[in-house]
């Protein structure tokens, strides 16, 4: 990994001292006031902001997708009787049991986000974070625009946007986390990552009220651009890291 250039290495070399107090926790309020402040000095609060409108992407797409993909794109459900053979169908067809293929179509989503995580933890050690970061929230934003308009063109085009709704929404994490290590200061990567996951999952998870709010006042092409803004502002994140770090030399 490296640890050289910019905010990231010099907040490590800087702390040296703070290891030891690392160890020992935080023993008071006014030290984890204290130590926050220091955290937040450097680099630290743009990438708060930026795993906040992950989180707040994250949950606004997952908590409604397989609502939408039912209702708005139109995918019905399909009749268990219809995949078995006549024999073995009885009963009304009115209270035959149905498949939801939208939850199919979810479950693969997430499947997908696997290979998406095992792909950005790769490139973390091959490319600079903060380009990964610009690279996979940039492509979020393009998807969440081109979504609705691609699903509506059949099944394939679906499944296609879905896959790469999935990918990239799991690539990201392992660049943001990396990032996260790299922009605080040794003492405190116990508190930067708690902070972290305050950013993701706190203020993130208003992105399932926001999503719902916007879906009971609006629709969902309205959904789709608030998230699109997200993502675009955690690329806007991205690009003021890396013109901020220096290239290693």
């Amino acid at each position: 990994r490296r640890g050289d250039g910019g905010e990231g290495g010099d907040a490590g070399d800087s702390d040296t001292g703070g290891d030891g107090k690392a160890g020992a926790g935080v023993e008071s309020f006014a030290e984890l006031v204290s130590q926050s402040k220091h955290l937040f000095a450097g680099g630290f609060a743009l990438v708060f902001a930026l795993v906040m409108f992950s989180g707040l992407y994250y949950r606004g797409v997952t908590t409604f997708l397989p609502d939408l993909l039912g209702s708005v794109i139109g995918i019905e459900p399909i009749p268990v009787s219809a995949l078995l053979p006549a024999g073995l169908v009885s009963g009304s067809a009115g209270r035959a049991p149905t498949l939801d293929v939208e939850l199919f179509v979810y479950a693969g989503l997430l499947t997908v986000g696997v290979f998406g995580q095992y792909v950005g933890g790769k490139l973390t050690d091959r490319i600079r974070t903060e380009r990964g970061i610009v690279a996979g929230f940039g492509a979020l934003a393009v998807i969440a625009i081109a979504f609705l308009p691609v699903a509506s063109l059949g099944v394939g085009p679906l499944l296609a946007i879905c896959a790469l709704l999935g990918f990239f929404l799991f690539m990201v994490q392992p660049f943001y986390q990396a990032t996260v290590a790299e922009y605080t200061p040794a003492g405190l990567r116990g508190l930067s990552y708690g902070f972290t996951y305050l950013g993701v999952f706190g203020v993130g998870a208003l992105g399932g009220a926001i999503a719902g709010y916007i879906l009971t006042v609006a629709d969902s092409t309205a959904l789709f651009a608030v998230l699109a803004g997200f993502a675009a502002a955690a690329t806007l994140l991205g690009v003021t890291l890396l013109r901020r770090r220096p290239t290693p030399a």
